[in-house]
């Protein structure tokens, strides 16, 4: 994946756990962890919003290009 998610590390600086996490923001557990394995294919930007708000983060704390840009797998 061409974007790094370091939500991890995120919540571990901020000595929060995912499950807290998710009841303030308002997702499931199983999507946050789809979000933490860097497996997500999308994510809204109000979702984000509420992550950077309660982690007191910005988004480029959470989310890294790698400078690589990958193929879309339903390319033809």
């Amino acid at each position: 994946m061409a974007i790094k998610v370091y939500l991890e590390e995120m919540l571990k600086r901020k000595g929060m756990t995912g499950k807290e996490l998710c009841a303030l923001v308002g997702i499931t557990e199983a999507n946050l962890s789809i979000l933490r394995s860097g497996k997500a294919r999308g994510v809204r930007f109000s979702t984000i919003n509420r992550i950077c708000f309660y982690l007191e983060c910005d988004v480029g704390d959470l989310l890294k290009f790698d400078g690589n840009l990958e193929a879309e797998d339903d390319e033809e």
